[in-house]
């Protein structure tokens, strides 16, 4: 799966992504709030090693996202289920952050998840400290469903999550009405 948008490419993780991968993985701010934390550069390049070509249901499927030059800013991932849903998630450099590259990787997935993919349901899970993340689920169009208080043991310690949701039809909903807006004259 590859995509492009106007100012990225996702594409496949290449082994020499590896430090750059580690670097913005590896920072306290970024990984703070995923599951996996790369502790070498080592780490990273086993990471992208492990990569599947194409989508397997119940498997974590990674992708690179790219300024249209190349470099790496940061990757997503989803994970297929067998009745129809997926989950995502993103991560970007911090000197990326704030520059709406994460709006706009996640909206070329989900157009794909629920296009070519006929995804039914797509849902992330957010720790609620993460307010850009919370802030970046509500202006695609996705709706908090649930908020577990202290619901997972991460890191040592008991921390809530929160998770958005948004269904095929919601989305068909929100392209249609973004397309039928006239352009200002």
């Amino acid at each position: 799966m590859e995509l492009e948008t106007t100012r990225l490419r996702l594409d496949t993780l290449q082994s020499a992504d590896a430090p750059a991968l580690f670097r913005y993985r590896s920072d306290p701010d970024v990984s703070r709030y995923q599951g996996w934390r790369p502790e070498a550069l080592g780490d990273a390049d086993r990471f992208i090693g492990k990569q599947s070509a194409r989508p397997v249901r119940g498997v974590w499927f990674q992708r690179a996202i790219r300024l249209q030059g190349g470099e790496l800013i940061g990757d997503l991932g989803f994970c297929l289920s067998v009745d129809g849903q997926a989950e995502f998630g993103i991560s970007v450099a911090p000197s990326q952050q704030g520059k709406g590259f994460a709006r706009e990787a996640l909206h070329a997935l989900l157009g794909e998840l629920f296009g070519r993919m006929d995804v039914h349901r797509a849902h992330a899970s957010v720790d609620p400290r993460n307010t850009a993340s919370m802030a970046l689920m509500r202006s695609l169009g996705l709706r908090q469903e649930a908020h577990f208080r202290e619901s997972l043991r991460f890191r040592g310690e008991w921390v809530d999550d929160v998770v958005f949701a948004m269904l095929a039809r919601e989305w068909r909903e929100i392209a249609a009405k973004n397309a039928v807006t006239p352009a200002s004259r």
